[in-house]
């Protein structure tokens, strides 16, 4: 398609430069792809046509909202550069790794010894700091599995961007990388190491607790989660982490924990005594689009089956719409899966509901482009916003906001909904 492409611009503007040809070729790849039409269609051929004419008619098809109200350097054009050879495999397959790597200080750890017994055809190894392992291909990492001792990333602070309105989240980073396939992650772009990072020393996490001065927010007790770079539970068979964390927080009233997954690994919880301040929180979208870009994941109805079962265990649960995509009919599919939602759970159990509408990293456009060359969340009107990030035109994301908070406060009249990683003007009136 992009010689397709690069052949038409040539044809009708031939004398164009190399940094102007990329511009109107990568607007023309992402009107073409996302409308189904041809490139004639899109940019007709007209006598005396210029790159300025051409380019401003492109935007204008491209960013039909944006376009004429938002700065030129907003909209990010960048070269087109597709490599098939990181394209995403979706071939459903179990969590076994090929290879197991251990630091020599967890070797006899009981981290180490479940995973020899979970993966006896897996060859194991002994892993050496700044040894680097895993593959090139970031759709292989669950072949590779690295268990080791943390040394200094703890806990700290949950990394807003500069701008963003806080809600005062604390991490526990227990963990590095995830072995679904969300088309919008982070990690595909943000994570070098192509493995599974699983550490052994989970208690020297816990010691440090209650040496820590915690925000908290707006909220009545400080909030302390797993979750930024991995999934909280989709390993959990493994880890036995739940064994640990919640006795743990059980034991510590004036504090709350929060697991963070779109999964159903909820054995560990269920096989101990729930408590009141572990949170289990479920990241939700509108069924259509779980099935379209979070590959491998729960369905929306079973993760919600997996809440009902917590909260009966004694836990409370969150929901992270999180990250919403106006998609066409988006009000019709969201508050179908709000509704369904208030209808599944016990209201009283739910902690907090927050918020946010996809954005992300300049970077991260061309790995999902590269890994799902057949997306359709990057078809939205993404510019380059206030804190660097590709986000929606600010006037859509109020409009979201505007439908969506007010609705989910009604169908949960007693929790706190929030909303994410938004600029204080947005953001504000919803916090």
């Amino acid at each position: 398609m992009i010689k397709q492409l690069t052949d038409y611009l040539t044809s009708i503007l031939p004398a164009l430069g190399v940094n102007k040809q990329r511009e109107l070729l990568r607007l023309l790849y992402e009107i073409c792809k996302r409308d189904g039409l041809t490139p004639q269609q899109v940019l007709p051929a007209e006598k005396n046509i210029t790159f300025e004419r051409a380019k401003n008619q492109l935007l204008k098809k491209r960013y039909p909202t944006a376009y004429g109200h938002a700065p030129k350097n907003a909209f990010y054009l960048p070269k087109l550069e597709f490599e098939p050879a990181q394209w995403a495999d979706l071939t459903p397959r179990p969590f076994a790794p090929k290879t197991v790597y251990i630091e020599p200080s967890v070797q006899d750890s009981a981290l180490a010894q479940r995973a020899r017994a979970m993966f006896p055809s897996a060859q194991f190894e002994t892993w050496h700091e700044k040894q680097m392992v895993g593959s090139a291909s970031f759709s292989r990492r669950t072949d590779t599995l690295l268990i080791y001792q943390e040394k200094y990333d703890f806990v700290k602070p949950c990394p807003c961007s500069q701008g963003n309105a806080g809600c005062g989240y604390n991490l526990v980073n227990l963990g590095f990388g995830c072995r679904f396939e969300c088309e919008y992650c982070f990690l595909q772009q943000y994570q070098n190491l192509h493995a599974i990072l699983l550490p052994a020393n989970v208690s020297d996490f816990l010691a440090r607790i209650d040496q820590t001065t915690w925000r908290s927010g707006p909220f009545d007790r400080p909030r302390i989660g797993s979750g930024e770079f991995t999934d909280s539970l989709v390993f959990d068979e493994l880890t036995h982490y739940t064994q640990d964390i919640v006795p743990f927080f059980r034991a510590r009233p004036q504090l709350q924990f929060e697991f963070k997954t779109k999964s159903t690994c909820i054995s560990g919880l269920l096989n101990q005594p729930g408590a009141e301040n572990v949170v289990v929180g479920w990241s939700v979208n509108a069924p259509a689009f779980i099935a379209q870009a979070e590959h491998f994941t729960a369905s929306l109805t079973e993760r919600l089956a997996a809440a009902q079962q917590v909260a009966s265990a004694g836990y409370r649960l969150g929901f992270h719409f999180d990250p919403v995509v106006p998609f066409e009919g988006w009000k019709e599919a969201y508050t179908q899966a709000a509704e369904q939602i208030a209808q599944s759970v016990p209201l009283e159990k739910v902690a907090w509901i927050s918020v946010g509408l996809l954005r992300f990293s300049r970077e991260l456009k061309k790995a999902v482009e590269n890994r799902f060359p057949e997306n359709k969340i990057l078809d939205g009107e993404f510019l380059l916003d206030f804190d660097g990030k590709m986000r929606y035109p600010q006037a859509l994301r109020e409009q979201v906001y505007a439908y969506f908070v007010p609705l989910l406060r009604k169908l949960f009249p007693h929790t706190h909904v929030y909303v994410c990683m938004e600029e204080p003007s947005v953001a504000c009136p919803y916090l």
